[in-house]
């Protein structure tokens, strides 16, 4: 990296501070930190949820995928990412927004209280936090990596100048400094992505027929929408567990639909982030699917995007397009923090100190700074230990895929209706029957890949489901008052 380069990326960094630094002064109590008053416009919410979705992860595990499997990265990530959050809009996403407008939660859950119980709600809150903490440490381990290939720092400096800015923004702007960072994001992703892709068109030297010669000139199989070990029954599984976790099982996504005006809102923020997954990625992952034809037999192909960038672009935009990789991977951490911190700060902490319930809003503020920091350091720390969980594509597709399943359907199906009979012990049964079975499968791997994500959440949603057809109790009255408050806007 040249001088221009460093400083288009601290120029991006000034930004962050600053946004961080205006919200500061606009957050006066913990609603607007961590839900932003409820007053995200659908706009803003869906483009939040999109750029909430992109990692470093995207482009290094991905861009190694990529590489080595061709256009079946699309179907199995993107495809199902747009198909899951459309269905979001119309089942989940608006019930979240009432949530709030009913309830006036504050984390995504909170509301599991009423819904099943104590026991349930914070073995939810516990081991949902825990698991972010891998998934976040992920993502900055990913960034880290990719600043290693452009300029040679270590990624130990990576992971700490990383986790640094974003602990520092976070902390003082909440969620108003997330979602107005995460459209400055977008609009640096915009403009590097499609920078890229003309790039790699031009020195394909097709023309615009390039976009479709170029499987041509790739092994047959890189055309293929199913390429082993990404098969369709893989890209099932994958759609399954998409659903759950772009639904809110996520804790960062359902927050956008939490933090929005109405359920209207959410749903039309829910339409947009969709759409945009259908398409951006089409035009993002193009350069990734044609490095093989400039980087042939790549010893790491998870490099192969950063060599790209590096072979290709001229000064200052190598630069643009560093910015936009912090930018995406700085999205979710910061998300990430946000929300587990209302969950630590709403859910977890009171219980182990009840006098926190008697918190006025200015202690509740600085308790969530106080759980925002704390959370964002031991993600530094579980990046820069990395490497004994299976590197950034093991901490976050099968680590955080494979557990989120089981704390994520007692979530989304509490909210709809049908699911009503499934009470707090079915949640606990489930729970415990998906972790159990990670467990397993990680004692005794077995050869299906798909199995092996997918596993401990088809055996949570089995045993959920299974446990509310066969239950005969009645459902308790604030629980069916719950949900007919979720399936109307309130007038």
């Amino acid at each position: 990296m040249q001088l221009l380069d460093w400083i288009v990326l601290s120029c991006y960094f000034v930004m962050l501070l600053g946004i961080g630094l205006w919200a500061y002064f606009r957050v006066k109590s913990s609603a607007d930190f961590y839900t932003a008053g409820g007053k995200l416009p659908w706009w803003l919410s869906g483009i939040s949820h999109h750029v909430s979705g992109y990692s470093g992860a995207v482009f290094v595990a991905y861009a190694g995928i990529a590489y080595t499997h061709g256009f079946s990265l699309y179907v199995w990530w993107a495809f199902t990412v747009a198909l899951a959050t459309l269905l979001a809009a119309f089942f989940i996403a608006p019930r979240w927004s009432r949530l709030r407008i009913y309830t006036g939660i504050q984390s995504p859950t909170e509301y599991l209280l009423k819904r099943y119980n104590l026991k349930t709600q914070q073995l939810i809150a516990w081991t949902g936090a825990l698991i972010k903490v891998f998934d976040t440490g992920g993502k900055l381990a990913a960034i880290a990596v990719l600043l290693n290939v452009f300029s040679g720092a270590s990624i130990t400096f990576g992971i700490i100048l990383v986790g640094v800015i974003s602990l520092i923004y976070i902390t003082i702007g909440g969620l108003w400094a997330d979602v107005w960072n995460d459209f400055g994001q977008f609009l640096v992703q915009l403009l590097a992505g499609m920078t890229m892709f003309v790039m790699i068109l031009m020195k394909l030297d097709d023309g615009l027929s390039g976009i479709f010669t170029l499987w041509d000139r790739l092994p047959s199989d890189h055309s293929q929408l199913f390429n082993e070990p990404y098969t369709i029954g893989f890209v099932i599984v994958i759609l399954i567990i998409n659903f759950f976790s772009y639904s809110g099982g996520t804790w960062n996504l359902a927050t956008r639909f939490i933090s929005s005006g109405s359920g209207e809102v959410a749903k039309k923020a829910a339409i947009l982030s969709s759409t945009l997954y259908f398409i951006w990625p089409l035009v993002l992952f193009y350069p990734m699917f044609a490095s093989p034809l400039f980087f042939e037999n790549l010893a790491d192909p998870t490099l192969s995007y950063g060599m790209l960038v590096k072979e290709f672009l001229p000064t200052g935009l190598v630069g643009l397009v560093l910015a936009s990789l912090f930018a995406n991977t700085l999205s979710m951490t910061a998300s990430d923090s946000n929300t587990v911190s209302a969950v630590i700060s709403r859910d977890i902490l009171p219980v182990l100190n009840p006098k926190i319930k008697e918190y006025d809003d200015a202690k509740r503020l600085r308790l969530a700074r106080v759980t925002t920091f704390c959370f964002t350091v031991c993600t530094i720390i579980t990046a820069l230990n990395a490497s004994h969980f299976g590197g950034v594509f093991g901490l976050i597709v099968s680590w955080f895929a494979a557990l989120l399943g089981p704390i994520s359907i007692p979530m989304i199906l509490g909210l709809v209706p049908a699911f009503a009979k499934s009470n707090g012990r079915a949640a606990l049964i489930s729970i415990v029957g998906g972790l159990l079975t990670f467990i397993g499968l990680k004692i005794f791997p077995i050869d299906s890949f798909a199995l092996e994500i997918g596993g401990p959440t088809l055996v949570s949603f089995f045993l959920f489901v299974i446990y509310g057809l066969f239950n005969d109790k009645k459902v308790p009255d604030e629980v069916r008052e719950l949900h007919m408050n979720l399936s109307k806007e309130k007038n």
